[in-house]
Formats: C-alpha cells, structure tokens, sequence
C-alpha cells in the first residue's frame, strides 16, 4: 500500500523549544512552582533537572532529572529552560 499523502516539513521540531507558543501560560507558571516548591524543600539540589512533567488539566506534576519522560496524552514537558525564563 502506498501513502497518497505527501510527507512534508514543517520547520517546526518538537526540541528546538517553538512549541513554548503553543503551551498554557499558567501549565508554565505552575511548571515554575513544582520546581520553587522542590528547591525550597531540597536546597542542596545542585543538577538542575531537564524539565518538569506536569498535566494540563490537574496542573500536578513532577521535577524529571534524568531523560525526557514517556508522557500520558493529558500531560506536556516543560524544559528548564523555559521554567528560568522571565517571559512568564
């Protein structure tokens, strides 16, 4: 069988950080303060993590340190990097 459809680029990859457009604000802020909340508790963290896994709808998540994580469909990973920025 033979796909009829194109494959086409996009220019957009999900690691190059372009998706942050598309990403709630406050899932980013709530990102921002699973990992305050965890620092506070933990103050000799010293690695900083990869990002946080956190679900859209409930706003729970948790700090990933080690890989990026296998996601349920209700849930997104927020990098570290856009948890530091001051954008939001």
């Amino acid at each position: 069988m033979v796909n009829a459809l194109p494959r086409m680029d996009t220019g957009a990859d999900v690691d190059d950080g372009s998706f942050a457009a598309y990403l709630d604000p406050m899932v980013i802020r709530s990102a921002r303060q699973i990992y305050e909340t965890y620092y506070s508790v933990h103050p000799e963290l010293t690695e900083p993590p990869l990002g946080v896994a956190i679900n859209r709808v409930t706003h729970r998540g948790k700090l990933i340190f080690t890989r990026k994580p296998a996601l349920l469909p209700q849930e997104c990973f927020i990098p570290f990097d856009l948890i530091q920025s001051t954008a939001y």
